[in-house]
């Protein structure tokens, strides 16, 4: 049996916020990331929706013994499948599945949810570290929903797996906000 590996197109891509150290930085061919917004949560999330003209850029990682409990239970709206068109640098090939959120499993807001400013801020921390500024700025470009409105939790944060930033990396961060026109909410 070989070890399968998970594909991380969001908060998976930071290398801080799992134990999965066997990792490769990977693309994703027919798909791009969009924020959902769920009944069951105050702030939206990350998923990945089928679109055959797109690709993200992401990170691989093995999941030895193929004990998937612990990833199943951090992606608990998600649904995990197989994933075909993966990019990597690894030979053989391994299995590789990713999560995602589809809406029907997880009925739809009636309104949008904020994204959290300390979330978005692991993402484009681990996006930085696996693929440059060149792979923050297609981060944002290959994520819809920029319209919904960010909640600055940063000075306390609301996300588990928070990261502290280096200034350079908050200066980033921001500059993407306000390329996005993204609409900033301070508490």
């Amino acid at each position: 049996m070989t070890t399968p590996f998970f594909f991380g197109y969001g908060s998976l891509v930071n290398r801080r916020t799992h134990v999965y150290t066997d990792a490769h930085p990977a693309v994703l061919t027919g798909w791009r990331r969009c924020w959902r917004h769920i009944a069951a949560l105050e702030t939206a999330f990350l998923t990945a929706i089928p679109s055959e003209r797109d690709h993200i850029e992401g990170l691989i990682a093995a999941v030895p013994g193929a004990d998937w409990a612990a990833l199943d239970e951090r992606e608990v709206f998600y649904q995990r499948i197989d994933t075909g068109g993966v990019t990597h640098s690894l030979t053989p090939a391994p299995d590789i599945q990713h999560y995602h959120a589809p809406l029907e499993l997880n009925p739809a807001a009636p309104d949008l949810r904020p994204i959290l400013l300390s979330y978005l801020d692991v993402v484009v921390q681990g996006y930085l570290a696996e693929h440059g500024t060149t792979g923050v700025a297609k981060f944002f470009d290959t994520t819809d929903g920029w319209d919904a409105p960010v909640l600055d939790d940063r000075h306390a944060p609301r996300y588990p797996r928070h990261q502290v930033l280096s200034m350079t990396e908050t200066l980033l961060v921001d500059a993407h906000l306000a390329k996005v026109n993204a609409q900033i909410i301070r508490p």
